[in-house]
């Protein structure tokens, strides 16, 4: 055996003791992972957590964090990858294929709608969106190519909350008529099932229980809630069936997804507080929602708990949270400039992407530039992520910003 100084290093003998046991899980990092001899190289099975092939197939640590985000969305089986539109994309590579048919709601999430009219479209899949608070719409619209029904609970930006059961059950009803005709001998043999995938983002979990409403798949931006610090990117898949979720396990090896070890960790410190933040959070944005409401220069406020906030009867029966976020539309009055110059103006609320970090974040958004259907409002939209400061200072950031409309 060679003596040499660097050789004895990298094959050094020791190894630590078992048994040791803290609150933190252990940050587990590797791309070769050993094995003892050839057979268990060559029969060693990673896709049930049994054992470690290579270090993008899963480590101690990224298989505690599936265990984890399963268990938060009352799931069994989940997959993780290096953002939230990663995991968009892990769904719809899974499951969608040239003919086939995606149908996406006018609100969903940017990304999503523009991945689906980039690189969807270039593989000769069909995207069409439909009205989420019109169900009826989502019937129309599904033919015998529809493949795959995206869900957003509430809607991106403007936070319209739609009745998600009825929407499942809108797709459960297609997928019986298909049943039925191939049963009869009058559909297409072999057809294959409508799946409904929600981005669960808002919900992460905590406001409701996605499966227990009847989706397929739920997934999740882990940048946002189950992170809490706005310092890692990730993502997650979930679902409790276990043929759909071989289908995501194998598409998630040939791609290539992996995450670190060490934004796997930030992840699990989050999770622990991960209730109480979102409580906090939602107490905290429903009380500024609130007042933004009576302001003279806002037309209305955006925020599913509001009373007057579309859909506000679907999220009474459905949940029981309400997240970070709330929109602010102006008074049709006020130009896109000065709306600009109130986000300026704010001190505290930092312009920026994202939400559910420990700092309060706003946007201005230009509606009627990124939907499809018609959008009622005619003043400039602002929305807002509620962070963990004091309720009393965000407010009084709000209302010394909301001078520029008087200072005209």
């Amino acid at each position: 055996m060679t003596t040499h100084l660097s050789t004895q290093l990298i094959h050094h003998p020791y190894a630590p003791p078992s048994g040791f046991e803290a609150v933190a899980p252990g940050v587990h990092k590797a791309s070769t992972v050993f094995f003892d001899n050839v057979h268990d190289l060559r029969h060693r099975e990673w896709r049930d957590k049994s054992g470690y092939t290579y270090g993008l197939h899963g480590t101690p640590t990224t298989f505690t964090l599936e265990e984890r985000i399963a268990t938060l969305e009352g799931g069994r089986y989940c997959v993780l990858v290096p953002s939230g539109l990663a995991a968009v994309g892990l769904v719809d590579m899974a499951f969608l294929r040239q003919g086939d048919e995606l149908l996406i709601p006018d609100n969903a999430y940017g990304p999503n709608k523009s991945l689906a009219e980039g690189e969807l479209k270039g593989w000769g899949i069909t995207t069409r969106y439909y009205d989420p608070m019109r169900p009826t719409d989502l019937a129309r619209l599904i033919t015998p190519a529809t493949r795959l029904v995206w869900l957003e609970v509430p809607g991106s930006i403007t936070l319209e909350y739609p009745d998600l059961p009825a929407l499942v059950q809108v797709v459960q009803q297609a997928n019986q008529a298909r049943t039925d005709e191939q049963t009869n001998g009058s559909g297409i043999t072999g057809s294959r099932p409508i799946l409904t995938a929600l981005d669960n983002t808002w919900g992460a979990g905590i406001a409701f229980q996605a499966f227990d409403l009847g989706v397929d798949i739920s997934m999740q931006a882990l940048t946002k809630y189950p992170s809490g610090g706005a310092d890692v990117l990730m993502g997650s898949v979930v679902t409790r069936n276990e043929v759909l979720h071989h289908s995501l396990l194998m598409t998630h090896m040939r791609v290539g997804h992996g995450v670190a070890g060490n934004d796997a960790e930030l992840v699990l410190r989050g999770l622990p507080s991960i209730a109480l933040r979102y409580q906090a959070q939602d107490q905290a944005t429903r009380t500024l929602a609130q007042w933004m409401q009576q302001r003279p220069e806002v037309a209305c406020v955006l925020h599913p708990a509001l009373s007057t906030s579309p859909g506000h009867a679907h999220w009474l029966r459905d949940a029981k949270a309400a997240a970070c976020l709330f929109s602010a539309v102006f008074q049709p009055q006020y130009s896109q400039a000065q709306v600009d110059a109130f986000c300026d103006r704010l001190k505290l609320f930092r312009l920026g992407w994202s939400w559910a970090g420990p700092i309060s974040l706003c946007a201005p958004y230009d509606v009627p530039s990124i939907r499809k259907g018609h959008w009622p409002h005619a003043g400039g939209l602002v929305r807002f992520a509620i962070g963990l400061e004091s309720v009393e200072d965000l407010q009084a950031d709000l209302e010394q910003a909301l001078q520029v409309f008087s200072a005209v």
